[in-house]
């Protein structure tokens, strides 16, 4: 099969494309691919910063979107059937393997380029601000990085739980991205504390959802409100920063870490609970991935480094086959 790999740690200008042996489908779901989803991890781990290095070389691509070949019997799943799958690794390839509790039905209306786009972002998400946040009907949310995959879902996920959504971009084409996404709000990331002050009328957004890190790390704690939740989803921005912990105290807010992964990795059967109860959501349309750029499979490198540049809007996608 063809697939993009990671033979050495120079970033993603090396990432290239060979034909290898196809993955061990033994006690898995084996799909055909057809799109990929690409995400940040990505980046990190074409350089070896990523939190897990796998041993050189490795096929990236946590999440596809294709066709069921084989299934293990009780699984519920069947050849020919439509799914997306978080396989963790070997999704830029033709064919991937991922356990069954990884794999997710797609519905009719939702197409391959939006089934990729699911997995990481949306069930990211979905963890940061039902499980994480506690997000509830009413409250305002701030949204960092809203025109790229997981900003975007975040503003789409945060509108169907009954939010009011502030979406802080870095410029005014991602505010379209944004705004089409469904944004109450946007804001340019430059000053924006003190807008978000000017849109509350001086109160403050009950959660903060940051995966940009970096400077804008204090002008985020003090856009909370009282009893505010910030949610620590990344650092995109490159640096990761610190808090001065008397801010939480004097101001009754709170700091809470988003480990998806670190979390599903002792809870088996979560991920699906997510999953069912996105469904219905995406069923009824009120969840519509946001689509960038498509790249074939044979220009992986390149999907990746527009990511690394911070030029992504929307979901980056690999187009398989």
């Amino acid at each position: 099969m063809r697939a993009a790999r990671i033979a050495t740690l120079d970033g993603p200008s090396a990432i290239s494309v060979a034909d290898l042996p196809e993955p061990d489908g033994a006690g898995k779901v084996v799909v055909d691919v057809h799109v990929a989803g690409v995400t940040f991890p990505e980046v990190l781990l074409s350089r070896g910063q990523y939190q897990v290095k796998p041993p050189l070389p490795f096929v990236p691509g946590s999440e596809v979107a294709g066709v069921v070949r084989s299934a293990p019997e009780g699984s519920g799943f069947t050849a020919g059937q439509r799914v997306a799958a978080f396989p963790g690794f070997g999704g830029f390839a033709e064919v991937a393997a991922a356990d069954p509790g990884f794999v997710f039905p797609l519905p009719d209306g939702v197409s391959f380029e939006q089934g990729a786009a699911l997995p990481m972002n949306y069930l990211t998400m979905h963890f940061a601000l039902r499980r994480r946040g506690q997000l509830r009907e009413g409250e305002t949310v701030l949204v960092h990085g809203a025109a790229g995959g997981l900003g975007t879902a975040g503003i789409q996920l945060a509108k169907a739980y009954g939010a009011r959504v502030l979406a802080v971009v870095s410029g005014e084409a991602k505010g379209e991205v944004a705004r089409a996404a469904g944004a109450d709000e946007v804001v340019l990331a430059d000053g924006f504390r003190n807008r978000v002050k000017e849109l509350t009328g001086g109160r403050g957004v009950d959660v903060v959802a940051d995966p940009v890190g970096g400077d804008r790390f204090t002008d985020s704690l003090r856009s909370l409100a009282r009893e505010g939740r910030l949610l620590v989803l990344g650092f995109t921005g490159g640096e990761i920063p610190t808090v001065k912990v008397n801010r939480l105290l004097l101001n009754n807010v709170s700091v809470v870490g988003v480990g998806w992964g670190a979390f599903w990795s002792g809870e088996p059967g979560f991920v699906q609970e997510q999953w069912t109860d996105l469904l219905p959501l995406l069923e009824q349309g009120r969840l519509q991935p946001v689509l960038g750029s498509v790249h074939d499979l044979a220009d992986a490198a390149a999907a990746v480094t527009e990511l690394e540049e911070r030029r992504a809007t929307g979901k980056v996608l690999l187009r398989v086959r």
